[in-house]
């Protein structure tokens, strides 16, 4: 079989047999064979009768949620090319031989691209137009580099074979990103074709802020680069700059007690944010086989003695501070802050080298993680 048409439906009972039809047409206009997939999402409406009748494969997925109906569509689909569409009739289904033939050859995945075709109008609200469809795609592409236009276009492709390498389990809308995410970082062949989108048939199931917020939480939960190194190492810069900056200027007087402290704070929770995000990034090169090409250099060169070494540089000249700190004449807590700081942040490195020195931060984790999976 060469192409099975998957279709979520949740209560579309006025729009599923007219998608169906069409994607019959197109697969006979392409000269492939295939079949329909309609995912009956517990729908309270004749949805499944109706698809049955049109002659389509109905599975049923009593878990409600967009990525749970593709889920089970998926695993369902018996066909070497997958094609994704929605059950409301706004997508251009008889693009689908184009779809195909660009997985044919080579593309991974295609998706479709509206704003590069026409949105006719009233279908689609200019809320979602003009701020959260480009906000929600600029924050994809800035976080993972994954250069889509339209990365929450519900017509789209994937070749069969790639599928089971994306490992997707996302239950909601956030399934679109995670399909887009995790394209990227197993390094697939991302293709896009400019479409129209139509006004939808029936009610929209779109909850508009609820959906945009489960698709910004997906892409921090995976993105430990944004959701902790960004904000850690500008935490802790800005902290250790102004416990430098304090400790050295004496003519700010005793005011400048508390800033210094609370930069103390800042600079030890900038570090260990820091930390948990190089934690995040080495769980997910070695053990879930993401591309960090960077990461996987410093894995040739880095040891965990050069972690310890940078450890205790840092605990030298926090000590050496500290010590000086005792014979201030002006009896000034800052220059002691600064030490204390550095004997912190230095135990922090150490116990941190030791932890990615556990994860997998060595030669011999990298060779193992190439040599299954066949890099």
């Amino acid at each position: 079989m060469d192409v099975s048409v998957v279709i979520p439906c949740l209560n579309e009972e006025e729009g599923i047999v007219g998608v169906i039809a069409a994607a019959k047409a197109a697969l006979e206009a392409a000269g492939l064979a295939g079949e329909i997939v309609v995912v009956d999402n517990a729908s309270e409406d004749r949805s499944a009768e109706l698809a049955r009748a049109a002659g389509a494969r109905v599975v049923s997925e009593s878990r409600r949620g967009y990525g749970s109906a593709y889920l089970a569509g998926l695993e369902a689909a018996r066909g070497d090319y997958i094609v994704m569409t929605d059950a409301d009739g706004t997508y251009p289904i008889e693009l689908l031989g184009a779809f195909v033939d660009r997985l044919r050859n080579g593309a991974d995945m295609v998706i479709g691209n509206r704003f590069g075709g026409t949105i006719h109008a009233g279908a689609m609200p200019w809320p979602n137009r003009y701020i959260g469809n480009p906000i929600l795609s600029g924050m994809l592409n800035l976080f993972f580099r994954s250069g889509v236009s339209d990365a929450h276009c519900g017509l789209r492709a994937v070749r069969r074979d790639a599928v089971a390498r994306l490992g997707l389990s996302a239950t909601g809308m956030e399934f679109a990103s995670e399909m887009v995410i995790k394209a990227g970082k197993r390094r697939l062949r991302v293709e896009e074709i400019p479409i129209d989108y139509r006004p939808r048939i029936g009610e929209s199931k779109l909850s508009r802020v609820g959906d945009a917020w489960r698709h910004v939480r997906f892409m921090l939960v995976h993105s430990p680069t944004w959701l902790f190194l960004v904000p850690g190492a500008s935490a802790a810069a800005v902290g250790l700059g102004l416990l430098i900056y304090l400790a050295a200027d004496s003519s700010l007087g005793e005011r400048a007690t508390g800033v210094s402290m609370a930069s103390g704070a800042l600079t030890l929770i900038g570090a260990q944010v820091i930390a948990l995000g190089l934690f995040a990034r080495t769980y997910g090169v070695v053990y879930l086989g993401e591309a960090d090409d960077r990461l996987e250099h410093a894995w040739g060169r880095l040891r965990l003695e050069h972690g310890l070494f940078a450890s205790l540089l840092v605990l030298v000249a926090g000590l050496a501070i500290t010590f000086t700190s005792y014979f201030d004449q002006a009896h000034d807590p800052r220059l002691g802050m600064l030490g204390l700081t550095l004997i912190a942040l230095a135990v922090q490195v150490a116990f941190a080298s030791f932890f990615l020195s556990i994860l997998g931060l060595s030669e011999h984790a990298v060779l193992h993680r190439r040599s299954i999976s066949g890099r």
